[in-house]
């Protein structure tokens, strides 16, 4: 299952449930978060996957707030834009679909419903077949966001049917609570439910993070995911002075198991992304 090709770096500056108390350097505003993206690109992060920010730090629905988010990333880089349709855990998912508006390059699609900690994350089929519909509409490609082997199931089943647009592309999320375990079994559970051509992405939250990318690599995924959204530590007891340093860490784990990192040039033909999305196109 090796993989020869450079390795995507994804950057995720903000999420949903991390806090500046537990964070102080997180980003929150518009600014923010895409000055922090952009400091990521020398670091080697080829893509950003977006979710916003009230002021107060809360998370947000605000379309306005994507899209100045993804036009600053742009301005300012080549940066490949990502948006969340997961939200956080109380939004509905008119809100999880405002970031569509901001017609990013990519964007997130939840193919089941999970406990997500001592709460309940909600992805009905008809939710999901709303977000595959909508990005189809404005000309978004798609990557399945699945928390467990079932989540993979149904992600392929809405490709097969064309619910699901374009090729296959996965972020396999490991170790949240109520989701499937950060585990060697449980990452081969997941590779092994994948369509053999398809592209996948490790995400591995908090302590758990360095060995599952790791383990990622060697089974050949296509890209690794970082950033204050999954694990807010450099190493153990050492808080990250920036998303940039863990993007820089990602990238020397990286080379150090034989994978070039990616750039966005590169990462745009392994993802088999257009230049830019357009709405209609």
């Amino acid at each position: 299952m090796w993989n020869s090709r450079p390795v995507v770096i994804v950057v995720a500056p903000t999420g949903a449930e991390v806090t500046r108390a537990q964070q102080p350097a997180l980003p929150h505003t518009p600014r923010e978060i895409a000055d922090s993206a952009l400091e990521c690109v020398d670091a080697g992060a080829s893509l950003v996957h977006i979710h916003v920010r009230e002021p107060d730090g809360t998370p947000s629905a605000n379309p306005l707030y994507f899209r100045e988010t993804v036009d600053r990333v742009r301005e300012g880089s080549d940066l490949i834009t990502m948006v969340s349709t997961g939200g956080s855990v109380d939004m509905s998912i008119e809100e999880r679909l405002t970031g569509l508006d901001a017609v990013p390059d990519l964007a997130g699609i939840e193919t089941g419903s999970l406990n997500f900690g001592d709460d309940l994350f909600i992805t009905s089929r008809a939710d999901s077949f709303k977000v595959g519909a909508l990005a189809a509409e404005a000309g978004v490609p798609l990557e399945a966001e699945v928390f467990d082997v079932g989540h993979v199931h149904s992600a392929v089943a809405m490709m097969e049917s064309g619910q699901i647009a374009g090729p296959p592309r996965f972020n396999l999320v490991l170790g949240v609570p109520g989701g499937i375990g950060a585990t060697p079994e449980a990452l081969d559970a997941m590779v092994r439910a994948l369509p053999r051509d398809a592209n996948w992405t490790v995400t591995a939250i908090g302590r758990h993070q360095q060995r599952m990318l790791a383990l990622g690599l060697l089974l050949g995924a296509t890209g690794i995911r970082v950033g204050f959204e999954d694990n807010v530590y450099l190493r153990k007891g050492v808080l990250a002075s920036s998303n940039a340093e863990l993007v820089a860490a990602a990238a020397d784990l990286a080379r150090s198991l034989g994978r070039e990192v990616a750039t966005t040039a590169q990462a745009r033909e392994i993802l088999q992304l257009p230049r830019l999305a357009r709405i209609g196109s």
